[in-house]
C-alpha cells in the first residue's frame, strides 16, 4: 500500500496533469474575456436592426474588442495575454476548419459551371487587381494589401482571418482589412437591392431575380451581407445568392494554397525568396470537412451544433483580434486602405456585372 502511494506521488507520474492544469490556468483569463465579448456580440447579432443591415457577430466582436482593447484591456493584458493569443491563433484555425460544415460539393451543381466560373473570375481578378493597385499604385504594406484583397474577393472577415496566418499579418493589418469589409459590404447591402429595383423599373438590363442573385453572391463581401441583400430583392434571388456565395467560400482553401506557393517564390505579400512552401493545413482541413459534409453521413443535429460551435470559435478569434489592436496603429495606415477597398468595391460592382452578363 505504501509502495503504491509513493509511486503515485512521484513527480514523473503527475507531471503531465500539472502541466495541463498550468496551461489551462494561463489561458483561462484571456479566454474568459474574449468569451464575454463574443457572447455579447452573438447576442446583439440576433436583433433585426443588426441582421437587416448585413452585420454579423464577427464584425460586432471586433468592434467591441477594439473598444475594450483601447480602454481597459491594458490593465488586464498581462494575465490575459496567453488566452487572447490562443483564441486569435489556434481557435481561429479550428473555426476555419469547421466552416466547411456550411458547404457541400453539391452546392456547385445548383449554380452550374457558369456560376463557378463567374465566382473564380471575380475572385482571381479582384485579388490580382488589389495587388497591382495596393503595391504598385498606392505603395501600401504588402500584408495589408493581401488581406484587403482576400476580404474583398472571397468572403469578407472570414477570408481576412484565414489569410492572416499565411501572410503573417499583424493585428492592425487584419483590423484595417476587416474595417474595409464592414464599410463597403454594408454599402453593398443597400446598393444592390436599389440597383435591382431601378433596373426592374427601367429595363436597362435583361437580368431576372435569379441572375441578379448570382451577381450578388459572386460580388458582395460577407455571407451575412449576401443574405441581407438577397432577401431585400426576393426569395429566389436570396437562394441563388447564398449558393453562389458558398461556392465562392469553397474557393478559400485552394486560394490559400496558391497564395502560399506564390509567397514561397518570393513574389507574394510576404515573399522572402525562400523556396519552402508552407501548407496552411487548416485550409486542407476546411476542404476535408466540406467533403465529409458532402457525403451526407453526418446527422443534421451534428452539422447544426458544429456550425454553432464554429460561430463561437470565429467570434472568439475576432474578439481577441480587437483586443490586441491599437487604434493608433490603425490610424497610421491612413486613407490608402479605404481608397484601395473603394476601388475594389467599384470593380466588383462594374466588372462583376459584366462577368455575369457575359457568362
Amino acid at each position: 500500500m505504501s509502495t503504491s502511494t509513493h509511486s503515485l506521488d512521484k513527480p514523473g507520474i503527475l507531471a503531465p496533469l500539472h502541466s495541463a492544469w498550468g496551461w489551462l490556468r494561463a489561458l483561462a483569463p484571456g479566454l474568459l474575456l474574449a468569451g464575454a465579448i463574443a457572447a455579447i456580440a452573438i447576442w446583439a447579432a440576433q436583433f433585426p436592426i443588426v441582421t437587416n443591415n448585413g452585420l454579423s457577430a464577427l464584425t460586432l466582436a471586433i468592434v467591441l474588442g477594439l473598444i475594450a482593447g483601447n480602454t481597459f484591456y491594458a490593465k488586464l493584458a498581462s494575465p490575459c495575454h496567453s488566452g487572447v493569443n490562443f483564441a486569435k491563433a489556434r481557435l481561429l484555425r479550428a473555426g476555419i476548419i469547421l466552416y466547411g460544415l456550411r458547404l457541400t460539393f453539391q452546392d456547385i451543381s445548383q449554380v452550374g459551371m457558369e456560376g463557378v466560373f463567374v465566382d473564380a473570375l471575380v475572385l482571381g481578378s479582384t485579388f490580382l487587381l488589389a495587388q497591382w493597385l495596393g503595391n504598385r499604385v498606392l505603395g501600401m504594406d504588402r500584408r495589408t494589401v493581401a488581406l484587403i484583397g482576400a476580404g474583398s474577393s472571397i468572403c469578407g472577415a472570414a477570408a481576412v482571418l484565414a489569410t492572416e496566418p499565411v501572410v503573417k499579418g499583424r493585428a492592425e493589418d487584419v483590423s484595417v482589412a476587416v474595417a474595409t469589409v464592414v464599410v463597403f459590404g454594408t454599402i453593398g447591402t443597400f446598393l444592390y437591392p436599389a440597383l435591382f429595383h431601378l433596373n426592374a423599373a427601367h429595363g436597362w438590363l435583361a437580368l431576372n431575380e435569379a441572375q441578379f442573385g448570382l451577381y450578388v453572391g459572386s460580388t458582395v463581401h460577407e455571407v451575412a451581407q449576401v443574405v441581407a441583400a438577397g432577401e431585400a430583392i426576393g426569395p429566389h434571388a436570396a437562394d441563388v445568392a447564398v449558393i453562389a456565395k458558398m461556392v465562392r467560400v469553397m474557393m478559400l482553401a485552394p486560394f490559400l494554397l496558391l497564395l502560399s506557393m506564390w509567397m514561397a517564390k518570393g513574389s507574394g505579400p510576404a515573399g522572402n525568396g525562400k523556396s519552402r512552401i508552407t501548407i496552411p493545413w487548416f485550409a486542407v482541413g476546411f476542404i476535408v470537412m466540406a467533403g465529409i459534409n458532402s457525403l451526407g453521413i453526418l446527422p443534421a443535429v451534428v452539422i447544426e451544433k458544429g456550425i454553432i460551435l464554429d460561430n463561437i470559435l470565429l467570434t472568439l478569434a475576432m474578439a481577441a483580434l480587437g483586443l490586441t489592436t491599437h487604434i493608433g496603429a490603425v490610424r497610421a495606415a491612413g486613407t490608402k486602405p479605404l481608397i484601395l477597398a473603394a476601388l475594389l468595391f467599384a470593380w466588383l460592382l462594374g466588372a462583376g456585372l459584366l462577368f455575369n452578363l457575359w457568362i
